[in-house]
């Protein structure tokens, strides 16, 4: 895997930092961190390194006990100066959070503790990810060193929407979640060629993509719903990684809280049915379907418009109806060229032979299969474990016959299986 060199400047979103540094050691890379000043009062180096299994530096005077090298690395027999060994050895430096006084002193071209003179010094991809209060975010300057900084090729990780530090705040500004930074650490390592050519971008160039993402709600009265577990974070990681292979994207998101990547449309839904009507206008115009969403499979035949009270509960029986299989219908719709990927949330030892059975039956290209009977991967963490089933056509002595390949997915951070997802939607496309 790979190096990557995390900066992190102050602000109470450092505490994201030391989940990013978790997931990415996870994926195999190897981590060094390096903070200023301020950072330490909102988190400690002792934590960072114990995720990391290295030093953790504060100022280019302090000795690095590895002298420049990673955890895969040997130490060289000399102490270089940090700052330029640090970045030597790096893959990619990703700065997260970006506090703005972090991001004005990097636009300038200061160089005044270690994080500032690594970032001057980087000759690898640098990836920043700026997260401070929304007045500050939204203010003139912090967008023109943004744009800056962009302009001269740094990658900007846009903050999301919600929540502030200050109680009763909320705004642009929270720190974009650690799967979706090390999603964009991985993007930058493979277009910068450190990475394998598959998720370079443009290989889906010109294409429409179409993803669903989270899990409905079925309503029961104006406040109560039936519903899943499903965060949305695998339809987002798909969103994302198409977007970055220079596709045009349209994510249809049930009840997602996290934010939508970058350059990425978002329409929004709430139950099974508005999750139809959405996907059936959509879809004539998409060259893939990507349906990541948990839909209900079931709904309350005669939801009350008003609230249930408590007296009424007692014996509170709820009639349940089918809900459309959505797919199925958009399958039977499907024009020449479009290429179809189901997921199915199968539970135990069966999950694969089971989907098999549904590959074939809704007419899907492909069917991503994961086992929600474990706890580590799948609904709402950041990890997923998959088989990904593609139908392809072989021409035989018989003619034509469909034949159903496997590929598995070992448990990874759910940004790299959508990767792989979008590996197998290429090479479905390359073949026909």
């Amino acid at each position: 895997m790979s190096r990557i060199l995390l900066g992190v400047s102050g602000g109470i979103a450092a505490y994201k930092a030391l989940e990013l540094v978790r997931l990415a050691t996870g994926a195999g890379h190897s981590v060094r961190v390096v903070q200023t000043p301020t950072s330490r009062r909102f988190v400690g180096e002792a934590s960072f390194a114990a995720l990391s299994g290295a030093p953790v530096l504060v100022s280019e005077f302090e000795r690095d006990p590895a002298r420049g090298a990673f955890p895969d690395q040997q130490p060289p027999t000399h102490e270089p100066p940090s700052h330029l060994e640090l970045v030597a050895n790096a893959d990619v430096f990703l700065i997260a959070p970006a506090s703005a006084n972090t991001i004005a002193k990097l636009a300038a071209g200061l160089a005044d503790n270690l994080l500032s003179s690594c970032a001057l010094a980087a000759t690898c991809p640098v990836v920043l990810a700026p997260a401070m209060n929304n007045h500050m975010y939204e203010h003139p300057a912090t967008a023109a060193n943004l744009r800056t900084l962009s302009a001269r090729g740094v990658q900007i990780v846009e903050p999301g929407v919600g929540r502030l530090a200050s109680v009763g705040e909320h705004g642009v500004g929270r720190l974009a979640e650690p799967e979706r930074l090390l999603g964009a650490c991985e993007a930058a390592l493979a277009d910068g060629g450190l990475a394998g050519s598959a998720s370079a971008r443009d290989t889906m160039r010109g294409l429409r993509v179409l993803v669903t993402a989270g899990g409905t709600r079925e309503p029961i009265d104006s406040v109560r719903f039936i519903g899943n577990s499903s965060s949305g974070r695998m339809g987002l990681a798909l969103a994302q990684a198409a977007e970055q292979r220079g596709a045009q994207v349209t994510l249809v998101a049930a009840n997602v809280a996290l934010a939508a990547p970058a350059g990425v449309q978002r329409l929004d839904v709430l139950s099974a049915a508005e999750l139809q009507r959405v996907c059936e206008r959509e879809f004539p115009g998409c060259d893939v379907l990507l349906m990541a969403a948990a839909v209900a499979d079931f709904t309350p035949a005669a939801p009350l418009e008003g609230k249930i009270k408590k007296s009424e509960r007692a014996l509170l029986e709820v009639a349940l109806e089918p809900t459309a299989d959505i797919l199925t219908g958009l399958a039977a719709r499907r024009r020449e060229g479009q290429t179809l990927v189901g997921f199915a949330a199968e539970h135990g030892a069966a999950a694969v032979e089971g989907a098999q059975v549904k590959l074939s039956a809704k007419g899907l290209d492909a069917l991503v299969v994961n086992d929600i009977s474990r706890q580590d991967i799948g609904f709402d963490v950041d990890a997923n474990e998959v088989t990904i089933l593609s139908a392809r056509n072989r021409v035989g002595a018989a003619g034509e016959r469909s034949e159903i390949q496997r590929r598995h997915v070992p448990r990874a951070t759910k940004a790299q299986v959508a990767e792989a997802i979008l590996d197998a939607v290429e090479s479905l496309r390359a073949s026909r």
